[in-house]
């Protein structure tokens, strides 16, 4: 029986991290858009959507979904190559349809196989994007996006060189501010006296004291004051028909068109390994370690984007960024999301002339201290003590994030994870020991209790070092599958090698279905000794190690008594 939520329960520390996250929302949905060559509006939808419907049927509690930076190459193609946003619009529909199928397909049950390196390492890796990309901001050079993830940019600098470049354009009065922000920040969880106003959030005071700063020095005539090109820019209708002229509705007969399937599916499949690995990521940041069903994650974001298109928004995932925003500004529930999406909708229809106030600086000091919590060195040393297991996927992915992209980073890391169980497997196929008596040395291979296929080149390169006139042992006691390629190997070697080079063969513990009971030879070569056989021994030789247990017992009493 699914245990019944209520929303309410946490409605203090909700309210606060939903206003966070809709500070650190509003910029990312606007650039978002303007990045995809949408309309801005639509990146605002595809949020408020995230926030409220999607927040709504999710059973996470901590992810927040909107528009995705990772989904902006795939639609500003797709809108130049089918000529239109609202038949591009109508690829969502399809997408969200897809995603709704592949909930009821149970598709998300993948989510499970991602290593809890990779996701650590990709979490990190967007901790360290998220710092490069804000440090132009904060110092008031915006010629980026905001939300842009991508090492190389759309102008043709890399991160590098665009904070190399941003040095040149260093605005004092966006330095102040950011500077102050990120005090008022660090100081909020720091003082004491201040967490009396935990029901207020750092970012906000930040935010305030960002737009009062910088009012105060435009009123001063000051050369300190940060420009219109430098603050949020949100449309702003003056009517309602302004309004309505603003949302774009998806145009059906895209329905027709095979190129608007083909980007449909793979907006789908995108959208939902991004999806999943935000999920993932998440109830790996919850303090009280729930875990979400990620099959109505996939039903929830199918949902979202069918809307999403209905009213003109861009395709959205679960987003890392905010949803780590929403972590560390002390979510309790899935309502600190449903509340973001709200005041997304509100700031739109009532007071965007004063959220257009807000200096990108203040929201760079933000996101600056939630990807410095996503990358802390100590997360990174925490993995490199873990072992060389551990820490070579981790520190992959991280670098194959920040240079690459979050898919391709999260794919190398599972193929270096995959490669390394390979080779663990290989190493625990079988026992090798030798043992010496006084007629001879034995060499012993015990193999594992599962010896597939993966393990014939192990141990073929094991027999073939075995020199002449050895005597081996090959104990098949504990193993409960043994694929034919192996038993083919062993085969040859007991009946061919062992005959010509003067090894003899013990086979011992190998079930009767292995049909090797009949390559015992005249010459003593091979032994064999069947599963059954060698069971029956073996609790013989316990029987009997019992029964002078019993006699040493008996003796020391005896002797006691004496």
């Amino acid at each position: 029986m699914t245990k019944k939520i209520n929303l309410f329960a946490n409605l203090k520390s909700d309210f606060a991290s939903g206003l966070v996250v809709f500070l650190v929302a509003l910029p990312l949905c606007l650039g978002i858009a303007l990045a995809s060559g949408a309309p801005p509006l639509s990146g605002i939808i595809a949020g408020i959507i995230g926030g409220v419907v999607v927040g709504f049927l999710s059973k996470s509690h901590l992810s927040v979904s909107g528009p995705a930076a990772g989904l902006t190459a795939i639609v500003l193609t797709a809108i130049t190559d089918l000529g239109a946003f609202n038949i591009f619009l109508t690829a969502v529909l399809i997408a969200g349809i897809l995603q709704l199928i592949l909930g009821f397909i149970k598709a998300g049950s993948i989510s499970n196989y991602f290593p809890t390196n990779v996701i650590e390492g990709m979490l990190a890796g967007i901790g360290i994007i998220i710092i490069l990309k804000q440090i132009p901001h904060a110092i008031g050079y915006d010629a980026d996006f905001e939300g842009d993830q991508s090492f190389v940019q759309a102008d043709g600098n890399n991160t590098f060189s665009a904070i190399v470049g941003a040095l040149d354009y260093i605005q004092i009065g966006s330095v102040i501010i950011t500077l102050i922000s990120l005090a008022i920040l660090i100081s909020w969880d720091k003082l004491s006296f201040l967490k009396r106003l935990k029901l207020v959030p750092g970012a906000l005071v930040a935010v305030i004291v960002g737009i009062l700063l910088n009012e105060f020095f435009i009123a001063s005539g000051s050369s300190l004051a940060i420009s219109k090109e430098h603050l949020v820019s949100l449309p702003v209708p003056s009517s309602l028909e302004d309004f309505k002229n603003i949302i774009v509705l998806p145009d059906f007969t895209g329905f027709a068109n095979t190129k608007v399937w083909i980007v449909g599916a793979t907006i789908a499949i995108v959208a939902s390994i991004e999806t999943l690995l935000c999920i993932e990521a998440a109830d790996r940041m919850d303090a009280q370690k729930r875990y979400t069903d990620t099959n109505v994650e996939l039903k929830a974001q199918g949902v979202g984007n069918m809307l999403s298109a209905l009213l003109g928004g861009l395709p959205m995932t679960s987003v890392v960024v905010r949803t780590s925003a929403n972590n560390n500004a002390g979510a309790k529930s899935k309502m600190s999301a449903i509340i973001h999406g709200i005041l997304l909708l509100i700031s739109v229809l009532s007071i965007p002339f004063l959220l257009n106030k807000i200096p990108l600086a203040t929201l760079a000091a933000v996101l600056l201290m939630v990807g410095y919590k996503l990358a802390k060195p100590s997360i990174i040393m925490h993995f490199w003590h873990k072992g060389k297991y551990q820490f070579v996927p981790f520190i992959a992915t991280l670098l194959a994030v920040v240079f690459l992209d979050l898919l391709k980073g999260v794919a190398l890391g599972i193929i270096i994870s995959i490669v390394f169980i390979l080779r663990g497997n290989l190493k625990r196929a079988y026992r090798f020991r030798k043992e010496k008596f006084e007629d001879g040395d034995v060499i012993r291979i015990d193999l594992a209790q599962e010896v597939s296929f993966l393990n014939k080149a192990a141990i073929k390169t094991t027999l073939a070092e075995i020199p002449e006139n050895s005597k081996v042992v090959i104990n098949a006691s504990d193993t409960v599958y043994i694929a034919h390629d192996v038993l083919d190997l062993i085969q040859e070697f007991a009946t061919i090698r062992a005959t010509e080079e003067n090894i003899k063969v013990k086979l011992k513990g190998f079930k009767k279905a292995y049909e090797l009971d009949d390559i015992n030879d005249e010459n003593n070569h091979v032994f064999f000794e069947t599963f059954e056989e060698a069971q029956i021994r073996k609790q013989a030789k316990q029987d009997y190690n019992a029964c002078i247990a019993i006699l040493e017992e008996k003796r020391n009493t005896d002797n006691k008594e004496q």
